[in-house]
């Protein structure tokens, strides 16, 4: 049956891209720190080097973080801090400090375990740094309160030992690629997948610069797998420029290139931080770029869309009724339409279930019971035809 779809379009602002053009280097970086966070048993020196970069600049490595000046992320699990929880009945959630964005917004509670280090930003606002720059492995909690649609800004790094190298000592061998890694899962659904956004900006150890090769989608991809690289001392690495407010909500990403989702067997997590709660990460998958060895230094991003922020751009069609009642939806419709799926959501943005209705006939009302446990609800209604959204209704319900 014939479905009129309406368009809708958004004006959107594209900045203007500076020129990447990738700075090459050669061996070991200036060492600057031996170890910025020193005193942890079992831990690894946690290196930093410089390298003089083009135009008079600096090229911190492997990254330039906050380490040594911002606040620290709640702790998950955290043997340095003797915070090892073996359950998340022993994480105490309610006790650690709420980050506020928007003071009318949502109080949101974030996972995060990052190979090695990580920093949190929420539509451009800096939350919190990585209290283990290295190893051992830990994990963090993130709580912050914002509206949606919110932007998650994530700088991820893959430390070194020998600064420059991207290598670390793995049983007598001081020139070991290591491997990164990062997996979060929010409380209001979102969870790391495909659908972020994740590049590169420093890639190190590699034999040649020749090896690294930009594709048509952007990916920086390095045809250099193993993780034992002979070159050693003269290793090279690959340093791109990384944009002032890459970070920021307003920050164009449409050239990046998609996240790669890879299992957490290939990270290769077994340690306690991922192992005493295999049951909370669930089956969610770790992300990265297209090459988990020589990418260290990684900057993700993800748009968390609102409901309410499509609502708005869309309008009732008058040839629909909805009603809600006793546990029910009564769905009238003065054309007939096939394959109809009503979609129902939380103002967070919840999934709380789909009913579909194999044909809607305008001569006979669709009643469709509710399966929603006791409570009050606030409920964002879509429903579609065959793929295609019809509308969008708020209603209140009351079990």
């Amino acid at each position: 049956m014939k479905t009129t779809l309406l368009f809708f379009c958004t004006l959107i602002s594209l900045q203007t891209a500076s020129a990447e053009i990738p700075f090459v280097t050669k061996g070991k970086a200036t060492i600057v720190s031996t170890d910025i966070s020193p005193g942890c048993q079992g831990s690894r020196p946690a290196a930093l080097g410089t390298f003089s970069g083009p135009n008079g600049s600096t090229i911190l490595v492997p990254a330039d973080t906050k380490f040594t000046t911002g606040k620290r992320l709640h702790n998950f699990y955290n043997q340095c801090a003797s915070v090892t929880p073996t359950s998340m009945s022993q994480v105490n959630i309610e006790s650690m400090e709420v980050t506020t964005i928007d003071a009318d917004g949502e109080v949101i509670t974030g996972y995060i375990l990052c190979d090695n280090y990580c920093e949190l930003y929420i539509n451009g606002q800096f939350i919190g740094t990585d209290p283990v720059p290295f190893t051992p492995f830990n994990s963090v909690i993130a709580r912050f309160k914002v509206k949606k649609p919110y932007t998650i800004a994530i700088k991820a790094v893959d430390w070194e030992e020998l600064p420059g190298l991207g290598s670390e000592n793995n049983n007598g061998n001081p020139y070991h690629a290591g491997d990164g890694g990062i997996i979060a899962v929010f409380s209001d659904g979102t969870v790391t997948d495909a659908s972020w956004k994740s590049q590169v900006f420093y890639i190190s150890p590699i034999t040649s610069p020749d090896s690294v090769q930009t594709k048509s989608d952007n990916t920086r991809y390095t045809y250099q797998l193993p993780r034992n690289i002979s070159c050693a001392d003269s290793c090279y690495a690959v340093h791109y420029p990384i944009p002032a407010d890459w970070m920021n909500s307003s920050f164009n990403d449409m050239d990046w290139p998609k996240a790669v989702v890879y299992a957490p067997a290939t990270v290769g997590v077994n340690f306690p931080a991922w192992t005493n709660f295999t049951s909370f990460w669930g089956k969610n998958q770790f992300i990265w770029t297209s090459n988990l060895v020589v990418d260290n230094l990684v900057l993700l991003r993800k748009v968390v869309p609102g409901i309410t922020s499509v609502l708005d751009n869309m309008i009732d069609v008058p040839s629909f009724d909805v009603q809600v009642q006793d546990k029910h939806i009564r769905i009238a419709s003065s054309t007939t339409h096939e394959h109809v799926n009503v979609h129902l959501y939380s103002v967070i943005g919840e999934n709380l279930g789909s009913y579909p209705i194999p044909f809607l006939d305008k001569h006979s009302p669709a009643e469709i019971p509710m399966n929603l446990p006791i409570g009050n609800y606030l409920i964002l209604m879509m429903v579609e035809s065959q793929g295609i959204p019809l509308f969008f209704k708020q209603c209140i319900m009351s079990y």
